[in-house]
């Protein structure tokens, strides 16, 4: 049987990849930290993916494993090495923690063998497997990196379905919306998997899912978050921040039309698409888990601070992703500790500085006295 291995068990890493390996003829090796779940797969050996709509499908996932990489490491090593894919859910500020395990497997593996190997990281960062590779080389050395050509292939991906947080601390099954996407980029004849599609250019791709998925669901959060809303389809299903949310992707949209010359009407009915799979009450998504990580969604490169700078690029408008920017500013959840940083961050330095240091934007900008405008406009209307 071929095998997988997948760094990340958590919802996302079993509901999403970990389940297209599985149900692709793979056995699927999760690799994560959390003790719990990895002795419960290693026990239950399965568990089952159920979609959220109406009339829901059950499927069930066979296949599987688990390994604690804090507990496990010459395991993982073992893994790697007979493994047709290395894959990862796990998130993008955790890829340079795994890499040197990963480079450890590569070592080993490639000492041994010259079966091709394919790494895919599978965040929702532009570039995320890049990133990855960046990290291994670094822990790798020179003989290493050689062998590495034409046997270890890494390819960036765009992963696109809602998996909220869910009360499953006794059972390993999942909760998904019935919509996926998994593009990889590359032209290869490579082992298939189900659900994978192909392309030769993932810009436009990830893209228009970063900017339009990504920027609408953090959007959605912080506006609901400021008008004291509980969950997603809550949030959305008011008019009043439905028209917020649609006209902030309609101005990453304007930017995607013009960069990658994408079909209008086409666009609008992808957006529209992306609004009702927000509105889908069986997913009782909560606010403040789509909102959390603020900074990190603040990043230059991220869904809410690049649309903005591209769109002032090219002449479009960007007033609501400014104010969507500002109401993210504002996202106060003492749980969360990147939130938490953040408002210890404006209330030292200001709004200004906290653009500055981290998306990057000149405090003489333009857009940041626009940003800055609508935060204290938003901070009179809804901190009284």
């Amino acid at each position: 049987m071929k095998k997988v291995v997948h760094f990340g068990a958590g919802n996302i890493g079993r509901g999403f990849i970990g389940a297209l390996f599985s149900q692709s003829g793979y056995h699927v090796t999760f690799v994560d930290i959390a003790d719990e779940i990895i002795s419960r797969l290693n026990e239950e050996k399965a568990y089952k993916v159920k979609t959220a709509e109406d009339q829901p499908t059950f499927t069930e996932i066979k296949n599987v494993s688990g390994l604690n990489n804090m507990k496990q490491e010459e395991e993982v090593v073992q893994a790697i090495q007979e493994a047709t894919y290395i894959t990862t859910a796990i998130g993008p500020n955790i890829l340079p923690h795994i890499a040197p395990l990963i480079a450890k497997g590569l070592q080993a593996r490639l000492n041994t063998s010259n079966a091709k190997v394919y790494v895919i990281a599978c965040e929702n960062q532009i570039s995320a497997t890049d990133i990855l590779k960046g990290h291994i080389l670094k822990a790798l050395d020179n003989d290493t990196m050689k062998k590495m050509e034409g046997t270890v292939s890494f390819f960036n991906s765009a992963v696109d379905r809602i998996v909220p947080i869910q009360d499953n601390k006794n059972s390993l099954d999942v909760l998904v919306e019935p919509y996926f996407e998994w593009v990889v980029e590359t032209t290869d004849d490579i082992p298939v998997v189900e659900g994978m599609t192909k392309v030769a250019d993932l810009a436009p791709f990830i893209e228009r899912k970063l900017f339009t998925v990504n920027t609408g669901h953090a959007v959605t959060a912080y506006f609901g978050y400021l008008d004291g809303k509980e969950t997603i389809d809550q949030t959305l299903n008011d008019p009043a921040v439905y028209e917020k949310v649609k006209a902030t992707i309609e101005e990453t949209g304007a930017y995607l039309i013009k960069r990658y010359e994408l079909d209008e009407a086409e666009h609008q009915k992808y957006i529209k698409k992306i609004l009702g799979r927000f509105q889908n009450q069986h997913l009782n998504d909560d606010v403040t888990r789509v909102g959390r990580s603020p900074i990190r969604k603040l990043g230059a490169e991220d869904r809410l601070v690049k649309p903005l700078v591209e769109a002032k690029k090219l002449g479009l408008s960007y007033q609501n992703l400014a104010s969507a920017i500002a109401a993210c500013l504002l996202f106060d959840i003492q749980e969360d500790p990147e939130s938490v940083k953040l408002q210890e961050m404006i209330q030292e330095h200001g709004v200004p500085y906290v653009l500055k240091e981290i998306s990057h934007l000149a405090e003489t900008d333009e857009a940041v006295k626009t940003i800055v405008d609508k935060y204290e406009s938003f901070k009179a209307e809804y901190r009284k």
